[in-house]
């Protein structure tokens, strides 16, 4: 029998007088290490009897550990800090896991959280009697006592069917911030502050949260359109809904925030067809993020709930219909079950005074001081109704050209780079985000080497655009020479005029021409370097500043389906989108993606629930083309006349997770290849049976689709230009003959149907992975325009559920490694390989998976490329090998940061562990710039 310990221990009596603790009552006692023993000693006590040689053997483990307690509380005191004593239990916990000794630490843990509820529960008696004296003030200013039953009601409601949530919990923490003279706004804030303290503890607490807020939202809309004050729970709003919405509908047309048009509508159908139970699918960072920046509001106060948001954009999209109810409610079920969900721009404007729906613009500047500022102009017009841009510099001449009208000699293309960053600045979109622009120059550029530097942070800041994003447009003759180790020759595009418009071997022959030229003196503003030499400086500037991101000229126009009538110059602002584009046409694309997850049953891919998605969001996708707002005619003429659309994907990563799949595994690789051949089979399909229905867009005719080669088919376009370069899978499973021959017959709605976009904030309104993310991290802080929220992944809390592993320490541990599963050794190994994080998958499989996407899709996909630790070498590898797999283009390089801070330094003795983890375990704090699609939702110009 291990005996309790009353007495002091030598080693701690020196200690016992220099800290003090704070107590619960706030009242200081002085620190006692006995106290901490006696606690340990206790916690064995109550599950392990044994022997006396068991009992020394438990008594050097107390020792050890209570040794380790000791150490740690004492840095805190040297440092400063005040220790509660709920610290110091804190440190008993985590001592015990990370010994390994899970039987005694969960005793300890179940003996704490019953004294703690005890201690809950005569607090909250406490704080509900001193509530009875606390008055809230009202929207029109009147003092009323707070109504405790009303605030127990709506946080029950709040929890209900979420088994693992505590309302009590919820209601102490709320009651503690409640003081007389609150307002009616600060009583809910309270309320939905305390349910996300809990989120780290459990992921329904999101959903609490959002519920929470939701009644919020509910009294502040509700009370501004019947100009009173209106409180009701979820189950009143389902029979108010109705007769709500044809309310807003109308106060929203007064208010000149809707269309007028949409009075027209059956407004009573509409409202009777709205699922007001839906309101409950938000998780905290959805809804907060539809309240912040989506929401129709007057002077700050929103008078649009959830659903009515969804309906008001379905009826924007189903304006033109001749059965537009009926259109309506089918892609208003389709938004708000989160089966798929339009872009950002379709989602703030669609059924308001001015419908700017699309999502991305692709211009070409033109090699003239007027043609200039008037792409400086579009620029401005469309980026302030949310359009995300991207913009072509190649036809600009280079530093030293000659300028015909002065006789002087051209400052280059980046002195105008430098006025078009400043204009993305000062034109924000309204307020709502960023104004965004990404510069595309081709490699050959004579000032590309000058281009690469436009992102650092020194030198003459007259010469930098520390806000615009920079991409190279790389043509396949540039990666031979790199490969080859050849010479690479820069020219200026006044002396070259027709480089730009080529492609594959016409641009070789003609580049090969130029390059004789120079040899000739022919040329005089020319400069050759090797081509390893400019390839290390792009790797080693995309490293340092994030940029330029690395796209391919010839895959995107050899595959396109539309280089019958013209160029693809560049991509756009997130590097997914590839349309022609000239003097003439600016390039516009209408974006939105399929929720993945919501598509996976217990058999796999659901194909009959994916082919009804995909139809009916081929549809609403092609109706922006009409509906759409166009600031610039030129946007407008190109699209209406070959009407392309980006159908995409988001939640890869979800889906992965239903499936059982690692990410890095080539399952998900095959998966990857499925799915994605599955949606553009019903792309396809569902564009073709539109043309059938609406006529073949104008340029149909020439096209690759009316010659009947579809994006699977036009890989051997790219083969045979490469010869030899291309290493990409060409294997089906679908009848893509019976589809081809439709197509040639039938024709296509829109030239071109699917792109793969960032997805930004839409992912997180979906409470789902972003795009074909990975998962960052599994426990994080994120930061967007609408605040900081904790990210938990739900997959892993329940597998760690299902195995008891799912408690406080796991909490710690998971913040002390910054998300991530691997080094805490009691998660068993097919955990840890389902949870990997972006920089623990090798980026070799995020190519693998894109090269099997991209073999089905004719645009492109934004690909973030993860790397932990790079080098040159890597990166050199890295690029070629999402060259020679075929892909587009890629998008951010993401990066781990030199600097480590090893937070596992005591050791309990030379031959076990500290913490239960691998103690060399370092975890990063300084990391490169995070790209919009993963923790800076910023940069959401796309989706």
């Amino acid at each position: 029998m291990i005996q309790e310990r009353q007495s002091p221990r030598p080693q701690f009596e020196s200690m016992l007088n220099q800290y003090q603790v704070i107590r619960r009552n706030g009242k200081t006692i002085t620190f006692d290490p006995n106290k901490i023993a006696a606690a340990i000693t206790k916690a064995f006590l109550a599950v392990e009897e044994g022997s006396a040689e068991t009992s020394k053997r438990i008594s050097q483990v107390v020792d050890e550990l209570t040794k380790q307690v000791v150490e740690r509380c004492i840095q805190r005191f040297e440092m400063g800090r005040n220790i509660h004593i709920e610290d110091i239990q804190d440190q008993v916990e985590l001592a015990l896991m990370r010994g390994e000794q899970y039987k005694i630490a969960r005793a300890y843990m179940l003996y704490r959280e019953k004294r703690a509820q005890l201690r809950a529960r005569k607090a909250a008696k406490k704080q509900i009697d001193e509530a009875s004296s606390i008055n809230v003030v009202h929207i029109d200013g009147t003092t009323t006592p707070i109504d405790k039953t009303q605030l127990i009601k709506v946080i029950e409601e709040a929890c209900e069917g979420l088994s693992e949530t505590q309302p009590q919990a919820i209601l102490n923490e709320t009651l503690r911030s409640l003081f007389d003279g609150i307002s009616i706004e600060n009583v809910a804030r309270a309320m939905i502050m305390s349910a996300r303290t809990f989120i780290e503890k459990d992921p329904q607490y999101s959903y609490v949260a959002a519920r929470l807020l939701l009644d919020n939202l509910r009294r502040e809309t509700l009370s501004f359109i019947y100009r009173r004050e209106i409180q009701c729970t979820q189950q009143e709003i389902e029979q108010l809904y109705p007769e709500y919405f044809a309310s807003y509908i109308q106060r929203g047309i007064k208010l000149k925030l809707i269309d007028p048009k949409l009075g027209h509508y059956d407004l009573i159908r509409l409202g009777q067809a709205i699922k007001a139970s839906r309101d409950f699918q938000f998780t905290y960072l959805g809804l907060q993020t539809l309240y912040d920046r989506y929401f129709i509001h007057t002077e700050d106060t929103r008078i649009e709930l959830p659903q009515a948001f969804f309906m008001r954009v379905a009826m924007g999209l189903a304006i033109n219909e001749d059965e537009k109810e009926e259109w309506a409610i089918r892609f208003y079920h389709l938004l708000s079950s989160f089966d798929f969900m339009s872009s950002t721009p379709t989602l703030f404007n669609s059924g308001t005074i001015r419908p700017q729906l699309s999502s991305c613009y692709v211009t070409t500047v033109p090699d003239d001081l007027e043609g200039i500022y008037n792409a400086m102009k579009d620029n401005a017009l469309l980026s302030k109704y949310a359009g995300g841009l991207g913009n072509d510099w190649t036809y600009v001449r280079g530093m030293g050209a000659h300028i015909q009208g002065t006789n002087g000699k051209s400052q280059g293309v980046v002195p105008f780079l430098k006025v078009a960053n400043d204009t993305a600045v000062a034109v924000n979109q309204g307020g709502k985000r960023k104004g965004a622009v990404c510069a595309y120059l081709e490699v050959w550029h004579i000032d590309i080497e000058e281009f690469l530097d436009l992102r650092k942070n020194t030198g003459d800041d007259r010469r930098r655009t520390h806000d615009m994003n920079t991409a190279c447009w790389v043509p396949d003759l540039f990666m031979r020479r790199v490969i080859e180790d050849s010479q690479w020759t820069l020219f200026s595009p006044d002396e070259t005029p027709n480089l730009h418009d080529l492609v594959g071997t016409d641009f070789e022959r003609t580049y090969l021409a130029y390059e004789k030229k120079t040899v000739e003196n022919q040329l005089k503003n020319f400069k050759i370097i090797p081509a390893k030499t400019l390839w290390r400086k792009m790797l080693s500037m995309l490293f340092e500043t994030g940029h330029p991101w690395i796209t391919f000229k010839d895959p995107c126009n050899i595959r396109s389906p539309q280089q019958h009538v013209g160029v693809i110059h560049s991509s756009n602002l997130c590097t997914e989108i590839t349309l022609n584009t000239s003097k003439e046409e600016i390039a516009v694309c209408n974006l939105g993606s399929v929720n993945l997850p919501q598509h996976i049953n217990e058999y796999g891919l659901d194909h009959a629930k994916l082919e009804n998605t995909v139809t009916l969001a081929m549809r609403m996708l092609d109706n922006v083309i009409d509906y759409n707002y166009y600031a610039v005619s030129t946007a407008q003429q190109a699209n209406q006349r070959h009407r392309p659309v980006g159908l995409g994907i988001m939640g890869f990563q979800d889906a992965l997770y239903k499936l059982r799949y690692s990410y890095a595994s080539q399952e998900a690789v095959q998966f990857a290849d499925y799915s994605m051949e599955s949606i553009s089979y019903y792309a396809i399909q569902a564009s073709s049976n539109l043309a059938e229905e609406r006529g073949s867009y104008s340029t149909f005719s020439g096209s690759l689709w009316s010659k009947g080669i579809l994006p699977i088919d036009s890989i051997n376009l790219l083969a045979k230009s490469r010869n030899g370069y291309l290493q990409q899978n060409q294997g089906k499973t679908l009848d893509w003959e019976n589809l081809r021959n439709q197509v040639k017959t039938v024709g296509i709605r829109n030239s071109n149907c699917m792109a793969i976009a960032p997805t930004a904030t839409i992912s997180n309104i979906c409470g789902v992975s972003q795009s074909i993310e990975p998962t960052y991290q599994n426990l994080f802080v994120k930061s967007n325009l609408s605040g900081e929220f904790t990210i938990i992944n739900p997959y892993l809390v329940k597998d760690l559920k299902n195995k008891n592993l799912w408690d406080e320490i796991m909490v710690n541990d998971l913040k002390y490694f910054d998300g991530s599963v691997q080094a805490i050794d009691r998660i068993p190994e097919d955990i840890k390989k389902l949870y990997l994080t972006v920089f623990e998958i090798n980026p070799h499989w995020l190519i693998e998976a894109a090269s099997r996407r991209q073999k089905w899709i004719d645009q492109a996909q934004s690909l973030n490329l993860y790397v932990a630790n790079p080098s040159g070498k890597k990166l050199d590898s890295l690029y070629k090998f999402a060259w020679q797999q075929g892909l587009k283009t890629t998008y951010y390089l993401r990066s781990i940061g030199a600097t480590h801070v090893e937070k596992s330094t005591i050791k309990l003795n030379q031959t076990s562990k500290l913490n239960a983890v691998q103690s060399n375990y370092s975890v990063d704090i300084q990391k490169q710039e995070q790209a919009c699609s993963v923790m800076d939702s910023d940069c959401e110009s796309c989706q």
